[in-house]
């Protein structure tokens, strides 16, 4: 009976382990994401959703900045206006249809990435987190006090996403916009991670001076990690808009750059599948727990230290994607092994 407890943990972490890194997670994730309107298709269910994604892209974006490269970031809610501000100025001012505004809300994330990185990279760990922090506070007030953006009532009647002449502004349609988009967005950033340019950035993320020493720049590295995650954060703001048809400043307040960043921590920096169930996780939470009415966010934020506190390297550590990353990495060889052994016997 002792040795079967002391082993019930082990076994359990094992099979965790063998879960974590099966390969085939992420379509049944998709797969699932793709029936859920089967199970249940209310407007509220829809909208729920439909923001869980939105936060899940959120998160993968500043994972790449936060979790790849190490680059504490405070202020990564500016992107996401960004990129909600110029879509929605096109299709409001302009009368640009919105999936037309996606080219230019990528050229002013990339130029907002380089203005705001470019001078600001240098720095390092807390005083990084402190010009961030201060960069999401200039795009709200700025946004707050121009007039192309409609100043403190902001920007209404944004239109929804048309493709090939098919409305996809209803709740339905939105939301499997969203499913392909995030997918897409999550597939990207998993590939970056695991190309040389990821493995860059987690060189610098362990320890910068030895990635400098052994030839990597790391300027130019961090500088990408930045304008990567900016343009995941205003591809989500594009969507953002089309889902409320309205945004104003106090949607982008420091409290969603903080949430995004809880989202990264708790679900495992470094890790896009512990990123996307950590952005889940605090996203519809919330929504779960509105039968406790006003001790909802208490409850919440009880949970949140339960996991921290026997969690500590994230729901999905990062560790377990190394892991399959270097198992794949042996069979690739073994493969390239056997194909030589083959052409010359």
């Amino acid at each position: 009976m002792t040795t079967n407890l002391a082993t019930s943990p082990a076994r359990a972490r094992a099979l965790f382990d063998r879960i974590q890194q099966n390969r085939y997670l992420g379509l049944v994730g998709l797969a699932v994401a793709l029936l859920v309107p089967f199970i249940t298709a209310t407007n509220y269910a829809l909208s729920v959703m439909t923001s869980a994604l939105l936060f899940v892209m959120l998160a993968v974006g500043l994972n790449i900045v936060v979790g790849y490269c190490g680059l504490l970031d405070l202020g990564y809610a500016a992107f996401f206006a960004i990129g909600a501000y110029v879509s929605g100025v096109l299709a409001t001012r302009y009368g640009w249809p919105l999936l037309a505004t996606v080219p230019v809300v990528i050229v002013a994330a990339v130029v907002a990435g380089i203005v705001i990185g470019g001078p600001t990279l240098r720095l390092r760990s807390d005083y990084l987190a402190i010009v961030t922090l201060g960069f999401g506070e200039i795009i709200r007030i700025t946004a707050n006090n121009l007039t192309i953006t409609g100043g403190p009532s902001g920007i209404y009647g944004i239109p929804g996403i048309m493709l090939l002449g098919v409305d996809l502004s209803g709740p339905v349609g939105l939301y499997y916009t969203c499913v392909v988009v995030v997918a897409l967005a999550v597939l990207g950033a998993a590939r970056l991670g695991r190309s040389r340019l990821g493995r860059a950035w987690r060189f610098i993320r362990e320890d910068e001076d030895a990635a400098e020493a052994m030839g990597i720049n790391t300027y130019r590295v961090k500088l990408a990690a930045y304008i990567g995650g900016a343009i995941w954060g205003g591809l989500a703001g594009i969507l953002f808009g089309a889902q409320l048809s309205a945004i104003s400043p106090p949607s982008f307040t420091f409290l969603w750059s903080a949430l995004i960043l809880m989202a990264v921590v708790l679900g495992g920096m470094g890790s896009t599948p512990g990123v996307v169930l950590g952005a889940i996780f605090i996203s519809v939470l919330p929504e779960l727990l509105r039968e406790v009415a006003d001790y909802r966010y208490f409850v919440f934020g009880i949970l949140l230290i339960i996991v921290m506190i026997f969690r500590r390297q994230g729901l999905w550590p990062a560790r377990a994607v190394e892991r399959q990353s270097r198992r794949d990495q042996r069979k690739a060889e073994e493969h390239d092994v056997r194909e030589a052994k083959e052409v010359v016997p």
